[in-house]
């Protein structure tokens, strides 16, 4: 045979296994035999690139990192939906349906808890991937796309088209991830949702591959599906179309027309969620036939022939078995319920917050009790009642410690924070501890791979004392304790070297003055521009700054007044950190207005974003309240979305705030 039949019969075989492997999880060889076809194949191509083929499966891997993300024009907008969050408000939609197609059959689809994405094809060639961006421009992530193996290079017939699809990291891949990140000791991934958004937009797709991510399908946009031009008539036409050409789509998916059946297979799939191997955050209800889409038409940014049922937080009951305390950054005592493991929202929960005192006491939670816990958001969980009713006689009372678990110290209610209990001993290790761990964090000098365990080893081995320490180290102190190895603690120390430039506004929220979070700390920065500027600060001036009262003044008062801080500060000043502000407000177009960030920007990160509001006068935050004037949504936008909506805050898109900074 010869060499060119040979490498294009391998090229047929090995796109032909992994369909079977990947879509239709029914894989006809081992992965040994398959692994040694990829292999010849590699080599063949090697010895013979004048036969190279920008489809051939050995390209999903191998391109080299880029510096950016191209912009991509979608050529059919990829809308998002109008969420719904009962039956009685997805009733109201099948009614206004109704009262114009009284006939109308719906798909009833799961809605996967993922990232969308469009894929193109030209002559049956996957040409290019694009995140869906602000709807209209998204961002050109082809390479990263290539390493999803349920994504054919190649079709079965050489058709132009464009599909959207959903790319979702499998639960099994998260867990695994998460467990190898653990024993580095670096901070763990949020859940499979963040997870997946993260990895579609590394500039490396080595490290894309290595996230194994997935795909399913859920609709044609545009282009042909057939070669001898036939359009489909339905949504459901569509979708078995397009897995007879090899995508992966949507499963669990039902046809159906009377509202008792949509009902019934929502209910159906919710009670399943559990068992699937990938996360649903809901269903689609979408009208079946495309002319009855015609007729409904599109609304400004949603379309008038579909919404998206969002399930309710999962609750599920489990036992508290313990309530263990843990000592914050700032001395306060935290309860936390110690579970027996429980499968919640994607991933096992056998810990949960309880507050404070009052909070439990409020509950009544008592230890042994049978609670009810959720995911708020679907990622933070937390403890929603006790059952008092299944109390067997041998529950017993929780009571804050009189003491510290962590120094032995004593510890006071604190009357400035209500119910907040704090340890009185301001060199308690565990405050040490959480304090490195909140300056290293992403939010203030985001010290990759400085998480609670390596923050731990260090102090363990008596290699730092403070957060100042850290810039005295090298490799050569670290790359001999456990976990770590020389290759970590190049890592580790590159990254310190790195948050020297985290700036200014940075810096002072690293330092994690009480009472001092990111907005805070912006205007600090702001206003004395300098840190050691911060060191003269008047009650008078601090009270001045807007939303600074009292309480925050004497708390920037109190901590600039210790020596032991101001010598923390000298040190990281001589250790060549940048504690100059960067560039004051160039203008006031924002000036009084608040604005909230929340998802995935099309063509800038949520820092830039941020940084060009702070420059035109606005101000920034972290959540969402009734004194957000505007919250800038990007793709995949979360929970804070969900509450402006509810608030009645108004919501912008990338392009808008662009337009205000005009």
């Amino acid at each position: 045979m010869e060499i060119k039949e040979r490498i294009e019969k391998l090229r047929r075989q090995l796109t032909y296994h992994a369909r079977r492997y990947y879509v239709d999880d029914d894989p006809e060889i081992s992965d040994f035999e398959y692994d040694r076809m990829y292999a010849e194949l590699l080599a063949l191509e090697a010895e013979h690139p004048e036969l190279d083929d920008p489809a051939s499966p050995t390209k999903r891997v191998g391109g080299a990192p880029l510096d950016k993300f191209e912009a991509v024009t979608h050529g059919v907008p990829l809308n998002s939906l109008s969420d719904v969050f009962s039956f009685d408000e997805l009733g109201d939609f099948l009614t206004r349906v109704a009262a114009i197609l009284p006939n109308a059959t719906y798909s009833v689809e799961p809605k996967i808890d993922g990232l969308s994405v469009a894929l193109r094809y030209e002559n049956g060639v996957f040409v290019q991937g694009a995140t869906r961006g602000d709807g209209f421009v998204g961002e050109d992530v082809t390479a990263n796309l290539r390493t999803v193996f349920s994504i054919p290079l190649t079709l079965p017939e050489p058709l132009s088209l464009t599909v959207r699809g959903e790319v979702y990291m499998p639960r099994a891949t998260f867990h695994r991830i998460n467990e190898k990140r653990e024993a580095e000791g670096l901070a763990l991934m949020a859940n499979p949702r963040n997870a997946a958004a993260g990895s579609l937009r590394q500039l490396d797709p080595k490290i894309a591959a290595e996230r194994k991510l997935d795909i399913f399908v859920f609709n044609f946009q545009e282009g042909q599906l057939y070669a001898d031009g036939h359009a489909p008539k339905t949504h459901t036409e569509t979708l078995d179309r397009l897995g007879e050409l090899g995508f992966c789509v949507l499963k669990n998916r039902v046809t159906v027309s009377r509202k008792e059946d949509i009902l019934a297979h929502i209910e159906k799939i919710g009670a399943m969620r559990d068992a699937l191997p990938y996360d649903i955050d809901g269903m689609v209800i979408k009208i079946d036939e495309l002319a009855d889409r015609v007729t409904l038409g599109e609304g400004t940014k949603t379309p008038k022939w579909a919404v998206a049922y969002k399930f309710p937080p999962e609750q599920k009951p489990t036992k508290l078995e313990d309530i263990i305390i843990a000592v914050g950054r700032t001395g306060v005592l935290t309860p936390t319920a110690v579970l027996a493991p429980v499968r919640l929202a994607g991933t096992t929960v056998s810990r949960a917050t309880l507050h404070n005192e009052d909070f439990i006491l409020e509950k009544d939670i008592r230890i042994g009790d049978v609670v009810t816990v959720q995911k708020a958001g679907d990622i933070i969980p937390e403890v929603v009642s006790s059952h008092p009713e299944l109390r067997a006689g041998g529950e017993r009372i929780f009571r804050m410690p009189a003491v510290c678990p962590s120094c032995g110290e004593p510890v006071m209610r604190d009357g400035d924070e209500g119910a907040a209990t704090r340890c009185t001993n301001s060199a308690c290790p565990a405050q040490l501890s959480r304090g490195i761990e909140h300056f290293a964090s992403k939010n203030a000098m985001d010290i990759e791979g400085l998480g609670p365990q390596v923050v731990e080893l260090l102090l363990q081995n008596d290699l730092i004392h403070d957060a100042a320490d850290l810039y005295s180290l090298c490799a050569e102190d670290i790359a001999g304790l456990d976990r770590m190895g020389e290759k970590s603690a190049a890592n580790l120390i590159a990254a310190i070297e790195r948050s020297k430039s985290a700036g200014l506004e940075r810096l002072i929220f690293a330092l994690g003055i009480r009472s001092i979070g990111q907005v805070a700390a912006a205007a600090l920065a702001n206003r004395y521009r300098t840190l050691e500027g911060c060191f003269a600060a008047t009650k008078e001036e601090l009270c001045a700054i807007e939303d600074f009262g009292e309480i925050t003044a004497d708390y920037v008062l109190n901590y600039f007044s210790h020596e032991p801080n101001l010598t923390l500060c000298r040190r990281l000043i001589d250790a060549g950190l940048v504690t100059e502000a960067t560039a004051a407000p160039t203008g006031d177009k924002l000036a009084g207005l608040t604005f909230v960030l929340t998802g995935t920007l099309p063509d800038m990160s949520r820092d830039e974003a941020s940084a060009l509001i702070k420059a035109a006068g606005g101000k920034v935050t972290g959540s969402v309240s009734k004194k957000t004037s505007y919250v800038v949504a990007g793709e995949e936008a979360g929970s804070k979305l969900t509450k402006a909506q509810a608030l009645g805050v108004t919501v912008i898109d990338q392009d808008e705030l662009l337009e205000m900074l005009k």
